[in-house]
Protein backbone atom coordinates (compact mmCIF):
# COMPACT_ATOMS: atom_id res chain seq x y z
CA UNK A 1 0.00 0.00 0.00
CA UNK A 2 1.20 3.45 -0.92
CA UNK A 3 0.72 5.15 2.45
CA UNK A 4 2.17 8.59 3.11
CA UNK A 5 4.04 9.11 6.42
CA UNK A 6 1.09 11.21 7.64
CA UNK A 7 -1.43 8.50 6.73
CA UNK A 8 0.68 5.83 8.41
CA UNK A 9 0.95 7.98 11.53
CA UNK A 10 -2.83 8.58 11.64
CA UNK A 11 -3.58 4.86 11.26
CA UNK A 12 -1.08 3.97 14.00
CA UNK A 13 -2.47 6.52 16.44
CA UNK A 14 -6.20 6.23 15.79
CA UNK A 15 -7.32 3.31 13.67
CA UNK A 16 -5.30 0.11 14.09
CA UNK A 17 -6.40 -2.49 16.65
CA UNK A 18 -4.54 -2.65 19.96
CA UNK A 19 -4.16 -5.27 22.63
CA UNK A 20 -5.00 -4.85 26.32
CA UNK A 21 -1.61 -3.19 26.90
CA UNK A 22 -2.34 -0.59 24.23
CA UNK A 23 0.14 -2.01 21.73
CA UNK A 24 -0.79 -1.94 18.02
CA UNK A 25 -1.49 -5.51 16.86
CA UNK A 26 -2.41 -5.07 13.19
CA UNK A 27 -1.01 -3.53 10.04
CA UNK A 28 -2.94 -1.17 7.75
CA UNK A 29 -3.40 -4.06 5.29
CA UNK A 30 -4.85 -6.20 8.07
CA UNK A 31 -7.18 -3.37 9.11
CA UNK A 32 -8.69 -3.13 5.63
CA UNK A 33 -8.94 -6.92 5.49
CA UNK A 34 -10.78 -6.91 8.84
CA UNK A 35 -13.25 -4.30 7.59
CA UNK A 36 -13.80 -6.04 4.24
CA UNK A 37 -14.44 -9.44 5.86
CA UNK A 38 -16.80 -8.05 8.48
CA UNK A 39 -18.88 -6.02 6.03
CA UNK A 40 -18.76 -8.65 3.28
CA UNK A 41 -19.99 -11.41 5.61
CA UNK A 42 -23.28 -9.50 5.89
CA UNK A 43 -24.17 -11.04 2.52
CA UNK A 44 -24.74 -14.35 4.33
CA UNK A 45 -27.15 -12.70 6.78
CA UNK A 46 -29.18 -10.94 4.11
CA UNK A 47 -28.98 -13.55 1.35
CA UNK A 48 -28.63 -16.98 3.03
CA UNK A 49 -26.62 -19.39 0.95
CA UNK A 50 -24.62 -16.61 -0.72
CA UNK A 51 -20.83 -16.90 -0.71
CA UNK A 52 -19.30 -13.53 0.20
CA UNK A 53 -15.79 -14.44 -1.00
CA UNK A 54 -15.91 -12.35 -4.17
CA UNK A 55 -17.58 -9.43 -2.38
CA UNK A 56 -14.96 -9.40 0.37
CA UNK A 57 -12.19 -9.28 -2.23
CA UNK A 58 -13.85 -6.40 -4.07
CA UNK A 59 -14.37 -4.43 -0.85
CA UNK A 60 -10.76 -4.94 0.20
CA UNK A 61 -9.37 -3.95 -3.21
CA UNK A 62 -11.45 -0.76 -3.26
CA UNK A 63 -10.18 0.27 0.17
CA UNK A 64 -6.51 -0.69 -0.20
CA UNK A 65 -6.35 1.16 -3.54
CA UNK A 66 -8.00 4.15 -1.81
CA UNK A 67 -10.71 4.21 -4.49
CA UNK A 68 -13.42 4.06 -1.81
CA UNK A 69 -13.29 4.46 1.96
CA UNK A 70 -16.12 4.29 4.51
CA UNK A 71 -16.41 6.71 7.43
CA UNK A 72 -14.00 6.54 10.35
CA UNK A 73 -16.14 4.55 12.86
CA UNK A 74 -16.48 1.77 10.29
CA UNK A 75 -12.72 1.54 9.78
CA UNK A 76 -12.06 1.57 13.51
CA UNK A 77 -14.89 -0.62 14.83
CA UNK A 78 -15.74 -3.19 12.13
CA UNK A 79 -14.84 -6.66 13.36
CA UNK A 80 -13.98 -5.37 16.83
CA UNK A 81 -16.00 -5.54 20.06
CA UNK A 82 -17.46 -2.03 19.77
CA UNK A 83 -18.99 -2.79 16.37
CA UNK A 84 -20.62 0.65 15.91
CA UNK A 85 -20.04 1.67 12.31
CA UNK A 86 -22.12 4.83 11.71
CA UNK A 87 -20.84 8.41 11.82
CA UNK A 88 -23.94 10.61 11.95
CA UNK A 89 -26.76 10.71 14.50
CA UNK A 90 -29.59 13.08 15.39
CA UNK A 91 -31.30 12.92 18.79
CA UNK A 92 -34.45 14.71 19.99
CA UNK A 93 -34.39 17.39 22.72
CA UNK A 94 -37.79 17.77 24.37
CA UNK A 95 -38.88 20.45 26.85
CA UNK A 96 -38.70 18.46 30.06
CA UNK A 97 -35.84 17.59 32.36
CA UNK A 98 -36.21 13.83 32.23
CA UNK A 99 -36.17 13.76 28.42
CA UNK A 100 -33.24 16.18 28.23
CA UNK A 101 -31.06 14.08 30.49
CA UNK A 102 -32.08 10.90 28.68
CA UNK A 103 -30.87 12.51 25.46
CA UNK A 104 -27.64 13.53 27.20
CA UNK A 105 -27.10 9.91 28.25
CA UNK A 106 -27.87 8.68 24.73
CA UNK A 107 -25.40 11.18 23.26
CA UNK A 108 -22.70 9.98 25.67
CA UNK A 109 -23.20 6.39 24.49
CA UNK A 110 -22.94 7.50 20.86
CA UNK A 111 -19.80 9.57 21.46
CA UNK A 112 -18.21 6.62 23.21
CA UNK A 113 -18.48 4.67 19.95
CA UNK A 114 -17.03 7.39 17.72
CA UNK A 115 -20.28 8.88 16.38
CA UNK A 116 -21.20 12.56 16.18
CA UNK A 117 -24.56 13.97 17.24
CA UNK A 118 -26.90 16.71 16.13
CA UNK A 119 -29.69 18.32 18.17
CA UNK A 120 -32.38 20.91 17.67
CA UNK A 121 -32.85 22.92 20.85
CA UNK A 122 -35.85 24.73 19.37
CA UNK A 123 -38.35 22.97 21.63
CA UNK A 124 -36.72 24.28 24.82
CA UNK A 125 -38.75 27.09 26.42
CA UNK A 126 -37.05 30.51 26.37
CA UNK A 127 -34.93 32.05 29.09
CA UNK A 128 -36.98 33.46 31.97
CA UNK A 129 -40.01 31.26 31.29
CA UNK A 130 -41.67 29.62 34.28
CA UNK A 131 -41.02 26.00 35.24
CA UNK A 132 -43.88 24.28 37.02
CA UNK A 133 -44.39 22.73 39.53
CA UNK A 134 -40.98 23.85 40.79
CA UNK A 135 -41.81 27.55 40.39
CA UNK A 136 -38.37 28.01 38.86
CA UNK A 137 -37.22 30.01 35.85
CA UNK A 138 -35.85 28.46 32.67
CA UNK A 139 -32.31 29.25 31.60
CA UNK A 140 -33.31 28.69 27.97
CA UNK A 141 -31.53 26.64 25.29
CA UNK A 142 -28.12 28.14 26.13
CA UNK A 143 -27.88 26.38 29.50
CA UNK A 144 -28.55 22.97 27.96
CA UNK A 145 -26.19 23.51 25.03
CA UNK A 146 -23.47 24.33 27.57
CA UNK A 147 -24.41 21.23 29.57
CA UNK A 148 -24.13 18.99 26.50
CA UNK A 149 -20.83 20.62 25.57
CA UNK A 150 -19.37 19.98 29.02
CA UNK A 151 -20.50 16.37 28.95
CA UNK A 152 -18.86 15.87 25.55
CA UNK A 153 -15.59 17.23 26.94
CA UNK A 154 -15.75 14.88 29.92
CA UNK A 155 -16.47 11.72 27.92
CA UNK A 156 -13.19 9.93 27.28
CA UNK A 157 -13.05 8.44 23.81
CA UNK A 158 -9.37 7.58 24.13
CA UNK A 159 -8.59 10.55 21.92
CA UNK A 160 -9.52 8.47 18.87
CA UNK A 161 -12.11 10.93 17.62
CA UNK A 162 -12.84 14.27 19.30
CA UNK A 163 -16.40 14.86 20.47
CA UNK A 164 -18.55 16.58 17.84
CA UNK A 165 -22.05 18.06 18.03
CA UNK A 166 -24.35 20.27 16.03
CA UNK A 167 -26.68 22.61 17.87
CA UNK A 168 -29.61 24.00 15.87
CA UNK A 169 -32.06 26.71 16.90
CA UNK A 170 -34.99 27.88 14.81
CA UNK A 171 -34.80 31.55 13.84
CA UNK A 172 -38.28 32.06 15.36
CA UNK A 173 -37.13 31.12 18.88
CA UNK A 174 -37.25 34.05 21.34
CA UNK A 175 -33.64 33.34 22.43
CA UNK A 176 -32.26 33.46 18.89
CA UNK A 177 -30.00 36.48 19.52
CA UNK A 178 -28.32 34.84 22.50
CA UNK A 179 -27.82 31.68 20.43
CA UNK A 180 -26.23 33.60 17.55
CA UNK A 181 -23.66 35.14 19.90
CA UNK A 182 -22.84 31.96 21.84
CA UNK A 183 -19.42 31.28 20.31
CA UNK A 184 -18.19 34.86 19.94
CA UNK A 185 -16.44 34.44 23.30
CA UNK A 186 -13.15 32.57 22.64
CA UNK A 187 -12.83 28.96 23.89
CA UNK A 188 -16.58 28.62 24.38
CA UNK A 189 -18.47 25.53 23.19
CA UNK A 190 -15.41 23.81 21.74
CA UNK A 191 -17.37 20.64 21.02
CA UNK A 192 -20.27 22.28 19.17
CA UNK A 193 -20.95 23.67 15.76
CA UNK A 194 -24.00 25.95 15.66
CA UNK A 195 -26.55 26.59 12.93
CA UNK A 196 -29.59 28.82 12.73
CA UNK A 197 -32.57 27.08 11.12
CA UNK A 198 -33.81 29.78 8.73
CA UNK A 199 -37.36 29.48 7.41
CA UNK A 200 -38.94 30.57 4.14
CA UNK A 201 -41.06 33.03 6.13
CA UNK A 202 -37.93 34.64 7.59
CA UNK A 203 -36.33 34.98 4.16
CA UNK A 204 -39.51 36.52 2.77
CA UNK A 205 -39.54 39.08 5.58
CA UNK A 206 -35.84 39.74 4.98
CA UNK A 207 -36.43 40.44 1.30
CA UNK A 208 -39.34 42.75 2.09
CA UNK A 209 -37.51 44.54 4.89
CA UNK A 210 -40.19 43.51 7.39
CA UNK A 211 -40.13 42.15 10.95
CA UNK A 212 -40.80 38.46 11.49
CA UNK A 213 -42.50 36.74 14.45
CA UNK A 214 -40.82 35.20 17.49
CA UNK A 215 -42.77 32.13 18.56
CA UNK A 216 -42.93 30.62 22.05
CA UNK A 217 -41.61 27.08 21.79
CA UNK A 218 -44.17 25.65 24.23
CA UNK A 219 -47.38 27.64 23.64
CA UNK A 220 -46.64 28.25 19.90
CA UNK A 221 -47.98 31.75 20.32
CA UNK A 222 -46.33 34.87 18.90
CA UNK A 223 -44.42 36.63 21.72
CA UNK A 224 -42.76 39.40 19.76
CA UNK A 225 -41.30 40.54 16.46
CA UNK A 226 -37.79 41.32 15.25
CA UNK A 227 -36.53 43.02 12.12
CA UNK A 228 -35.35 40.17 9.88
CA UNK A 229 -32.51 42.36 8.58
CA UNK A 230 -31.20 42.92 12.12
CA UNK A 231 -31.08 39.20 12.89
CA UNK A 232 -29.52 38.36 9.52
CA UNK A 233 -26.82 40.98 10.03
CA UNK A 234 -26.16 39.60 13.51
CA UNK A 235 -25.65 36.09 12.09
CA UNK A 236 -23.17 37.48 9.54
CA UNK A 237 -21.32 39.49 12.20
CA UNK A 238 -20.94 36.47 14.47
CA UNK A 239 -19.85 34.22 11.59
CA UNK A 240 -17.28 36.87 10.63
CA UNK A 241 -15.97 36.93 14.19
CA UNK A 242 -15.75 33.19 14.92
CA UNK A 243 -17.12 31.08 12.06
CA UNK A 244 -20.40 30.29 13.86
CA UNK A 245 -23.28 30.05 13.41
CA UNK A 246 -23.87 28.62 9.98
CA UNK A 247 -27.26 28.70 8.30
CA UNK A 248 -29.60 25.79 7.58
CA UNK A 249 -32.42 26.43 5.12
CA UNK A 250 -34.74 24.20 7.09
CA UNK A 251 -37.83 24.42 4.86
CA UNK A 252 -35.69 23.63 1.82
CA UNK A 253 -34.33 20.61 3.72
CA UNK A 254 -37.83 19.36 4.50
CA UNK A 255 -38.99 19.77 0.91
CA UNK A 256 -36.27 17.23 0.09
CA UNK A 257 -37.20 14.94 3.01
CA UNK A 258 -37.55 11.48 1.40
CA UNK A 259 -39.97 10.22 4.08
CA UNK A 260 -42.28 13.14 5.01
CA UNK A 261 -44.89 10.69 6.24
CA UNK A 262 -42.52 9.61 9.03
CA UNK A 263 -41.67 13.01 10.46
CA UNK A 264 -40.11 16.41 10.04
CA UNK A 265 -36.37 17.06 9.93
CA UNK A 266 -35.14 19.55 12.55
CA UNK A 267 -31.38 18.98 12.75
CA UNK A 268 -28.29 17.63 11.01
CA UNK A 269 -25.10 15.84 11.96
CA UNK A 270 -22.11 17.92 13.20
CA UNK A 271 -20.87 19.00 9.77
CA UNK A 272 -24.30 19.71 8.33
CA UNK A 273 -24.25 17.29 5.40
CA UNK A 274 -26.73 14.79 6.82
CA UNK A 275 -30.21 16.03 7.78
CA UNK A 276 -31.91 13.28 9.79
CA UNK A 277 -35.10 12.52 11.66
CA UNK A 278 -34.78 12.04 15.42
CA UNK A 279 -33.03 8.74 16.24
CA UNK A 280 -31.85 8.24 12.69
CA UNK A 281 -28.21 7.58 11.88
CA UNK A 282 -26.33 7.32 8.61
CA UNK A 283 -23.22 5.52 7.41
CA UNK A 284 -21.09 7.42 4.95
CA UNK A 285 -18.52 6.46 2.34
CA UNK A 286 -16.60 8.43 -0.25
CA UNK A 287 -15.22 7.74 -3.70
CA UNK A 288 -11.75 9.09 -4.47
CA UNK A 289 -12.16 10.93 -7.78
CA UNK A 290 -8.44 10.77 -8.56
CA UNK A 291 -8.79 6.98 -8.77
CA UNK A 292 -11.18 7.15 -11.74
CA UNK A 293 -9.10 9.41 -13.97
CA UNK A 294 -7.61 8.19 -17.22
CA UNK A 295 -6.16 9.81 -20.33
CA UNK A 296 -9.66 10.82 -21.47
CA UNK A 297 -10.70 12.40 -18.16
CA UNK A 298 -13.31 10.85 -15.86
CA UNK A 299 -13.78 7.12 -16.47
CA UNK A 300 -17.53 6.87 -15.91
CA UNK A 301 -17.60 3.09 -16.39
CA UNK A 302 -15.15 2.70 -13.52
CA UNK A 303 -17.17 5.21 -11.48
CA UNK A 304 -20.35 3.20 -12.07
CA UNK A 305 -18.75 -0.01 -10.81
CA UNK A 306 -17.38 1.82 -7.78
CA UNK A 307 -20.77 3.35 -6.90
CA UNK A 308 -22.50 -0.04 -7.14
CA UNK A 309 -19.86 -1.47 -4.82
CA UNK A 310 -20.29 1.46 -2.40
CA UNK A 311 -24.09 1.02 -2.21
CA UNK A 312 -23.63 -2.70 -1.56
CA UNK A 313 -21.00 -1.99 1.12
CA UNK A 314 -23.02 0.63 3.00
CA UNK A 315 -26.26 -1.35 2.84
CA UNK A 316 -24.39 -4.27 4.40
CA UNK A 317 -23.16 -1.97 7.16
CA UNK A 318 -26.75 -1.21 8.19
CA UNK A 319 -27.32 -4.93 8.64
CA UNK A 320 -24.31 -5.67 10.86
CA UNK A 321 -23.99 -2.39 12.76
CA UNK A 322 -24.17 -2.67 16.56
CA UNK A 323 -26.39 0.28 17.32
CA UNK A 324 -25.93 2.19 20.58
CA UNK A 325 -29.72 2.51 21.14
CA UNK A 326 -32.67 0.34 20.14
CA UNK A 327 -34.54 3.39 18.79
CA UNK A 328 -31.61 4.14 16.47
CA UNK A 329 -31.53 0.56 15.22
CA UNK A 330 -35.28 0.67 14.57
CA UNK A 331 -35.16 3.92 12.58
CA UNK A 332 -31.99 2.95 10.71
CA UNK A 333 -33.64 -0.23 9.49
CA UNK A 334 -36.91 1.54 8.62
CA UNK A 335 -35.23 4.00 6.23
CA UNK A 336 -31.82 2.40 5.58
CA UNK A 337 -30.20 5.76 4.78
CA UNK A 338 -26.68 5.75 3.36
CA UNK A 339 -24.49 8.61 2.17
CA UNK A 340 -22.12 8.17 -0.78
CA UNK A 341 -19.95 11.17 -1.54
CA UNK A 342 -16.62 12.12 -3.06
CA UNK A 343 -13.15 13.19 -2.08
CA UNK A 344 -10.21 14.33 -4.18
CA UNK A 345 -12.28 16.72 -6.31
CA UNK A 346 -9.71 19.53 -6.17
CA UNK A 347 -6.88 17.12 -6.99
CA UNK A 348 -8.85 15.74 -9.94
CA UNK A 349 -9.27 19.28 -11.26
CA UNK A 350 -5.53 19.93 -11.01
CA UNK A 351 -4.70 16.66 -12.76
CA UNK A 352 -7.18 17.55 -15.52
CA UNK A 353 -5.77 21.09 -15.82
CA UNK A 354 -9.08 22.73 -14.78
CA UNK A 355 -9.06 25.76 -12.43
CA UNK A 356 -11.33 25.32 -9.39
CA UNK A 357 -12.56 28.87 -9.95
CA UNK A 358 -14.05 28.26 -13.39
CA UNK A 359 -17.24 27.36 -15.21
CA UNK A 360 -15.50 24.16 -16.41
CA UNK A 361 -15.12 23.06 -12.79
CA UNK A 362 -18.79 23.79 -12.08
CA UNK A 363 -19.86 21.78 -15.13
CA UNK A 364 -17.61 18.88 -14.16
CA UNK A 365 -18.99 18.90 -10.59
CA UNK A 366 -22.52 18.80 -11.94
CA UNK A 367 -21.70 16.01 -14.38
CA UNK A 368 -19.87 13.84 -11.84
CA UNK A 369 -22.59 14.10 -9.22
CA UNK A 370 -25.43 13.56 -11.68
CA UNK A 371 -23.77 10.30 -12.76
CA UNK A 372 -23.20 9.25 -9.15
CA UNK A 373 -26.86 9.88 -8.35
CA UNK A 374 -28.07 7.81 -11.32
CA UNK A 375 -25.61 4.99 -10.60
CA UNK A 376 -26.55 4.92 -6.89
CA UNK A 377 -30.30 4.83 -7.64
CA UNK A 378 -29.76 1.95 -10.06
CA UNK A 379 -27.65 0.04 -7.53
CA UNK A 380 -30.25 0.59 -4.78
CA UNK A 381 -33.03 -0.62 -7.09
CA UNK A 382 -31.08 -3.77 -7.94
CA UNK A 383 -30.46 -4.48 -4.27
CA UNK A 384 -34.17 -3.95 -3.56
CA UNK A 385 -35.05 -6.64 -6.11
CA UNK A 386 -33.12 -9.17 -4.02
CA UNK A 387 -33.41 -7.73 -0.52
CA UNK A 388 -36.65 -5.74 -0.59
CA UNK A 389 -37.49 -2.04 -0.38
CA UNK A 390 -36.69 -0.11 2.77
CA UNK A 391 -39.62 -0.62 5.22
CA UNK A 392 -40.56 3.08 5.20
CA UNK A 393 -41.00 3.02 1.41
CA UNK A 394 -44.81 3.31 1.61
CA UNK A 395 -44.52 6.60 3.54
CA UNK A 396 -41.88 8.02 1.25
CA UNK A 397 -41.97 10.22 -1.84
CA UNK A 398 -40.98 7.39 -4.17
CA UNK A 399 -44.31 5.66 -4.95
CA UNK A 400 -45.78 8.97 -6.16
CA UNK A 401 -42.75 9.38 -8.45
CA UNK A 402 -43.32 5.99 -10.02
CA UNK A 403 -40.32 4.37 -8.32
CA UNK A 404 -41.02 0.69 -7.60
CA UNK A 405 -37.71 -0.48 -6.19
CA UNK A 406 -35.58 1.40 -3.65
CA UNK A 407 -33.47 -0.19 -0.93
CA UNK A 408 -32.40 3.07 0.73
CA UNK A 409 -34.38 6.25 1.51
CA UNK A 410 -31.34 8.42 0.75
CA UNK A 411 -28.19 7.52 -1.13
CA UNK A 412 -25.88 10.50 -1.59
CA UNK A 413 -24.18 12.89 0.80
CA UNK A 414 -21.07 15.05 0.39
CA UNK A 415 -19.11 14.63 3.63
CA UNK A 416 -15.98 16.59 4.60
CA UNK A 417 -13.80 13.40 4.60
CA UNK A 418 -11.32 15.18 6.87
CA UNK A 419 -9.35 12.13 8.02
CA UNK A 420 -10.11 9.48 5.41
CA UNK A 421 -8.87 11.83 2.68
CA UNK A 422 -5.55 12.09 4.56
CA UNK A 423 -5.36 8.29 4.58
CA UNK A 424 -6.15 8.22 0.85
CA UNK A 425 -3.62 10.98 0.16
CA UNK A 426 -6.04 13.28 -1.64
CA UNK A 427 -7.83 16.60 -1.13
CA UNK A 428 -10.80 16.54 1.22
CA UNK A 429 -14.39 16.31 0.01
CA UNK A 430 -15.15 18.95 -2.60
CA UNK A 431 -12.96 21.56 -0.90
CA UNK A 432 -10.18 23.32 -2.77
CA UNK A 433 -6.67 22.61 -1.51
CA UNK A 434 -6.22 24.64 1.67
CA UNK A 435 -2.55 25.29 0.92
CA UNK A 436 0.11 23.39 -1.00
CA UNK A 437 2.50 23.70 1.90
CA UNK A 438 1.07 23.87 5.38
CA UNK A 439 1.33 23.06 9.05
CA UNK A 440 -1.29 20.62 10.30
CA UNK A 441 -2.23 20.03 13.92
CA UNK A 442 -2.85 16.26 14.40
CA UNK A 443 -3.81 15.46 17.98
CA UNK A 444 -0.88 16.79 20.06
CA UNK A 445 1.61 17.28 17.25
CA UNK A 446 2.09 19.82 14.46
CA UNK A 447 3.35 18.47 11.14
CA UNK A 448 4.69 20.28 8.11
CA UNK A 449 3.27 18.95 4.85
CA UNK A 450 3.54 19.42 1.12
CA UNK A 451 0.39 18.51 -0.82
CA UNK A 452 0.88 15.18 -2.69
CA UNK A 453 -0.11 16.42 -6.16
CA UNK A 454 2.05 19.53 -5.76
CA UNK A 455 4.95 17.37 -4.58
CA UNK A 456 4.48 15.10 -7.61
CA UNK A 457 4.64 18.06 -10.01
CA UNK A 458 7.77 19.41 -8.29
CA UNK A 459 9.50 16.02 -8.43
CA UNK A 460 8.76 15.75 -12.15
CA UNK A 461 9.89 19.31 -12.80
CA UNK A 462 6.57 20.19 -14.40
CA UNK A 463 5.25 23.71 -14.71
CA UNK A 464 2.60 24.58 -12.15
CA UNK A 465 0.35 27.36 -13.46
CA UNK A 466 -1.21 29.57 -10.82
CA UNK A 467 -4.59 29.27 -12.54
CA UNK A 468 -4.73 25.54 -11.71
CA UNK A 469 -2.84 25.46 -8.41
CA UNK A 470 -5.41 27.57 -6.58
CA UNK A 471 -5.77 27.52 -2.81
CA UNK A 472 -8.90 27.98 -0.73
CA UNK A 473 -7.92 31.59 -0.01
CA UNK A 474 -7.33 32.51 -3.64
CA UNK A 475 -10.76 31.32 -4.77
CA UNK A 476 -13.48 33.92 -4.45
CA UNK A 477 -16.29 33.00 -2.03
CA UNK A 478 -18.94 33.02 -4.76
CA UNK A 479 -17.04 30.27 -6.61
CA UNK A 480 -16.91 28.17 -3.44
CA UNK A 481 -20.69 28.47 -3.37
CA UNK A 482 -21.12 27.70 -7.07
CA UNK A 483 -19.22 24.42 -6.67
CA UNK A 484 -21.34 23.55 -3.61
CA UNK A 485 -24.51 24.32 -5.55
CA UNK A 486 -23.43 22.14 -8.48
CA UNK A 487 -22.92 19.14 -6.20
CA UNK A 488 -26.09 19.84 -4.22
CA UNK A 489 -28.22 19.72 -7.37
CA UNK A 490 -27.70 15.95 -7.57
CA UNK A 491 -27.32 15.05 -3.88
CA UNK A 492 -30.13 13.51 -1.79
CA UNK A 493 -28.99 14.85 1.55
CA UNK A 494 -26.72 17.89 1.84
CA UNK A 495 -23.19 19.06 1.12
CA UNK A 496 -20.49 19.78 3.68
CA UNK A 497 -18.59 22.80 2.39
CA UNK A 498 -16.76 25.63 4.10
CA UNK A 499 -16.63 28.91 2.23
CA UNK A 500 -13.23 30.38 3.06
CA UNK A 501 -12.70 34.12 3.46
CA UNK A 502 -9.37 35.92 3.82
CA UNK A 503 -8.55 37.58 7.12
CA UNK A 504 -9.35 41.06 5.79
CA UNK A 505 -12.91 40.12 4.71
CA UNK A 506 -15.74 42.13 6.27
CA UNK A 507 -19.00 41.10 7.87
CA UNK A 508 -20.74 42.62 4.85
CA UNK A 509 -18.80 40.24 2.60
CA UNK A 510 -20.17 37.33 4.61
CA UNK A 511 -23.67 38.78 4.59
CA UNK A 512 -23.55 39.00 0.80
CA UNK A 513 -22.48 35.37 0.58
CA UNK A 514 -25.36 34.33 2.86
CA UNK A 515 -27.77 36.20 0.58
CA UNK A 516 -26.36 34.36 -2.43
CA UNK A 517 -26.84 31.07 -0.60
CA UNK A 518 -30.46 31.98 0.16
CA UNK A 519 -31.08 32.44 -3.57
CA UNK A 520 -29.34 29.18 -4.49
CA UNK A 521 -30.33 25.54 -4.00
CA UNK A 522 -27.91 24.72 -1.16
CA UNK A 523 -29.36 23.39 2.08
CA UNK A 524 -26.92 25.16 4.34
CA UNK A 525 -23.87 27.38 4.31
CA UNK A 526 -20.84 27.60 6.60
CA UNK A 527 -18.06 30.17 6.42
CA UNK A 528 -14.65 30.57 7.96
CA UNK A 529 -12.56 33.74 7.90
CA UNK A 530 -8.82 33.14 8.19
CA UNK A 531 -7.39 33.87 11.65
CA UNK A 532 -10.83 34.33 13.20
CA UNK A 533 -9.93 31.60 15.70
CA UNK A 534 -6.87 31.79 17.98
CA UNK A 535 -5.94 28.17 17.15
CA UNK A 536 -6.37 26.71 13.64
CA UNK A 537 -5.97 23.06 12.67
CA UNK A 538 -4.45 24.14 9.37
CA UNK A 539 -2.03 27.03 8.84
CA UNK A 540 -0.79 27.95 5.36
CA UNK A 541 2.90 28.57 4.72
CA UNK A 542 4.46 30.59 1.94
CA UNK A 543 5.44 28.45 -1.06
CA UNK A 544 9.03 28.44 -2.21
CA UNK A 545 8.69 27.32 -5.81
CA UNK A 546 10.71 28.25 -8.89
CA UNK A 547 8.46 26.30 -11.24
CA UNK A 548 5.20 28.12 -10.63
CA UNK A 549 4.01 30.06 -13.61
Amino acid sequence: MNLSPLAHDILQKRYLARDEQGEVVETPEQMFGRVARTVGEADRLIDPGTSPHETIGAFEEAMTSFSFLPNTPCLINAGRPMGQLAACFVLPVQDNLEAIFQTLKDAALIHQTGGGTGFSFSNIRPRGDSILPAYGISGGPRTFIELFDSATYIIDRNRVRPGANMGVLNVNHPDIEEFIDLKTTPDRLKNFNLSVAVTDQFLECLNKGEPYPLIHSRSRGVVGKKPAREIFDRIAQSAWKCGDPGILFIDRINRANPTPGLGKIEATNPCGEQPLLSYECCTLGSVNLTSILDSDGINYLKLEKLIHLAVHFLDNVIEINRYPLHQIEEWSRINRKIGIGVMGFADALILLGIPYQSSRAVRLANNIMSHIQVFAADASARLAEKRGNFPGFGQSVFPARGVRRRRNASLTTIAPTGTISLIAGCSSGIEPVFAFRLKRRVMDTVREEVHPVYQQYMAEGREMPDSVFQTAWQIKPEWHLRIQEAFQEHTDSAVSKTVNFPADATAEDIRSLFMMAARSNVKGVTVYRDQSQPVQILTAEELECTGCG
